[in-house]
C-alpha cells in the first residue's frame, strides 16, 4: 500500500474509532502524508482534526447502518441509500457556513428539516425558536447569513447542525468564534443533546469548553512528536 493510501485508510480509521468513543476532543495535528493526491495538490498535506471530520463525515455515516436501524451492505448500496444514511445518521458542523448565496438566516436553518420531509412551515418555528436560542435575533431571521459577523455565521451553522437531532453529531470547534455568553449557551446545547443520547464528537482547543462536554479525551500528537 502506498504512503497517501495508508494516510487515507488511516484517517478514515480514526474517524470511525471517534464516532465509537462518544465525545471526544483531538488536537488539531497528525501526520503528513508526502505527495498527497488531494484536489491535484502535489506536496505534503497535514492531516489535521478538520480533514479527519470531513472523512469521518463522507465515509462513516456508510457504517452505521441505514435510516431504518438496519444493517447495510454499503458496497453494494445505490447512491440515493448512501445520501439517505448520511443524511439522517451524521450531522457535521464545520468551521464555516457553505450555503447558498441570499438565502435568508430562517430558510437556511429550516432547509435541513424541510429535506427531511418536515412541512416548511413547521421547519420554520424549529428554526426560529433554535435562532433565538443562538441570540440570533428576529431581525437576522430574514437576511442572508453571508452579510453576518463571524460569530454570528457560527451560531446558524450550529443551529443547522443541531435542528436534525442527528444520533451522530461532528462538531468542528464549535466555539471559535463566539463570545462567552454564546459559548455557554453551546455548551448547554451540547450537554442537551447528550443528555437525549446523541454521540457528539468534537474538536475543540478551547480548555473551558473542553472540560465542559467532554467524556473521552483522544489526542492527536504531530509526527514529530509521535515518532
Amino acid at each position: 500500500m502506498k504512503l497517501h493510501q495508508l494516510a487515507w485508510a488511516t484517517a478514515v480509521v480514526v474517524g470511525i474509532q471517534m464516532v465509537l468513543a462518544g465525545v471526544i476532543v483531538g488536537e488539531d495535528a497528525g501526520f503528513v502524508c508526502p505527495n498527497w493526491p488531494l484536489c491535484g495538490k502535489a506536496g505534503p498535506v497535514p492531516v489535521t482534526g478538520s480533514l479527519i471530520f470531513e472523512l469521518a463525515h463522507r465515509f462513516v455515516a456508510a457504517l452505521l447502518g441505514d435510516p431504518a436501524g438496519e444493517l447495510l451492505d454499503i458496497a453494494t448500496a445505490t447512491p440515493r441509500t448512501v445520501l439517505a444514511v448520511r443524511q439522517d445518521t451524521l450531522g457535521y458542523v464545520s468551521q464555516f457556513l457553505r450555503v447558498v448565496p441570499r438565502v435568508p438566516a430562517l430558510d437556511v436553518v429550516a432547509e435541513v428539516l424541510v429535506a427531511r420531509g418536515t412541512a416548511p412551515e413547521r421547519a420554520r418555528e424549529a428554526a426560529t425558536a433554535l435562532l433565538l436560542q443562538l441570540n440570533i435575533s428576529r431581525r437576522l431571521h430574514d437576511i442572508p447569513p453571508a452579510t453576518f459577523s463571524g460569530g454570528e455565521q457560527q451560531r446558524v451553522n450550529l443551529a443547522r447542525g443541531f435542528i436534525a437531532g442527528y444520533p451522530v453529531l461532528l462538531l468542528d470547534e464549535p466555539t471559535a468564534s463566539l463570545d462567552a455568553e454564546n459559548r455557554r449557551v453551546v455548551v448547554r446545547m451540547i450537554q442537551q443533546a447528550k443528555a437525549h443520547g446523541t454521540a457528539i464528537v468534537a474538536i475543540c482547543h478551547d480548555a473551558d469548553v473542553r472540560d465542559a462536554i467532554a467524556d473521552r479525551l483522544f489526542s492527536l500528537s504531530p509526527l514529530e512528536d509521535a515518532a
